[in-house]
């Protein structure tokens, strides 16, 4: 009996079938590229920021801290490690302490934030900044915004009686070490090593 196909042999059809998937992959490809993913819609949320509410549309993405810089140019706030790492980011959210990279804007709806610029001013000071000032406590001074929020919101966690590892509450005995401060401060990381000095800062306003 004569053979039907002749000329199709094993390995041709092997070599046709490779090549009509490679090029049904390049042809998905440049389809695929062609066609731009679709942003998330934005939504909206209204925060209080340093006092003053914003009304705001965000791609839910979106983290506090970026909200903060990139939307209403609040820069004061650093992005450090954007890993909740390094406590740059610290800003204070009704009355805590929090890492903004790693939050959701829209987590945060009728929230009061409080940032670095919300403290105090040039001409009128927060106590805490002015004691940072007086005791050098930054260098670099790009941890400094997340240090001073850091702090501030600390001394409201000891007024409250929120406990440490260290003490149950922050005294007489922390003023006489500052085992309590550094423990309490431990998230905020200065890459300049300036913690004496910090700790000296805080250790003021406590003592005040």
């Amino acid at each position: 009996m004569n053979d039907p196909f002749p000329s199709v042999t094993r390995r041709g059809l092997l070599a046709s079938s490779a090549a009509t998937l490679a090029v049904s992959t390049a042809l998905s490809g440049r389809a695929q590229a062609a066609t731009p993913p679709s942003e998330p819609a934005k939504m909206p949320v209204t925060i209080t920021v340093n006092g003053k509410p914003h009304a705001l549309d965000l791609d839910p993405r979106t983290t506090l801290l970026d909200t903060l810089r990139e939307h209403l140019q609040l820069t004061g706030t650093k992005k450090g490690c954007d890993h909740g790492q390094c406590g740059a980011c610290t800003v204070i959210v009704n009355g805590e302490r929090i890492n903004s990279c790693l939050t959701l804007a829209l987590q945060h709806e009728g929230d009061e934030v409080t940032t670095i610029e919300g403290l105090g001013t040039p001409g009128k000071l927060h106590p805490m900044q002015d004691a940072f000032v007086k005791h050098d406590g930054y260098q670099c001074g790009y941890c400094t915004p997340g240090q001073i929020c850091s702090a501030v919101a600390m001394m409201g966690e000891v007024k409250r009686g929120i406990p440490s590892h260290v003490s149950p509450q922050l005294g007489a005995a922390m003023r006489a070490d500052n085992m309590e401060i550094r423990e309490r401060m431990s998230g905020n990381i200065c890459r300049c090593g300036a913690y004496s000095n910090i700790a000296e800062a805080i250790a003021e306003v406590a003592g005040a």
